[in-house]
Formats: C-alpha cells, sequence, structure tokens
C-alpha cells in the first residue's frame, strides 16, 4: 500500500502544479475577448495544463531501474 502511494504522489503533485500554473496564466495572460479556447475560461486553463503537468510527471519520472520489459 504504501508504494502505491508513494508512486502516485509524484504525478499528483506535477497535475497540481500544472492547474496552478493554468489558473496563473488565465489571470496574467487570459484572453479578453473569450475566443481563445484554452484561456477563455479558468476551468478549461487549468485543466489544459494540468493535462500537461500529467504527461511531464512521466517524462520527469526515475525510469524502471532495470524492471524494464524492453
Amino acid at each position: 500500500m504504501r508504494e502505491k502511494v508513494k508512486k502516485s504522489i509524484r504525478p499528483i503533485l506535477f497535475v497540481l502544479g500544472g492547474a496552478a500554473v493554468g489558473l496563473g496564466y488565465y489571470y496574467l495572460v487570459g484572453c479578453s475577448t473569450g475566443g481563445c479556447v484554452i484561456t477563455s475560461s479558468p476551468w478549461s486553463a487549468m485543466g489544459y495544463m494540468g493535462l500537461v503537468g500529467a504527461l511531464l510527471s512521466g517524462v520527469f519520472g526515475k525510469g524502471c531501474a532495470g524492471q524494464c520489459n524492453m
């Protein structure tokens, strides 16, 4: 159980960090006309950047440490 929690901490932190960056981007840059798909609402900006954070958590992971199937 403890290993599952340890493995899920990094992606959760990256998703939360990405969502925070998305919210900051919405408020600092944003889209005043509402025509921009990503930055027209804070929820879409947070969702998009949270997804980017989830993808980056896999890129910056520790790897498989000799247990890969390749």
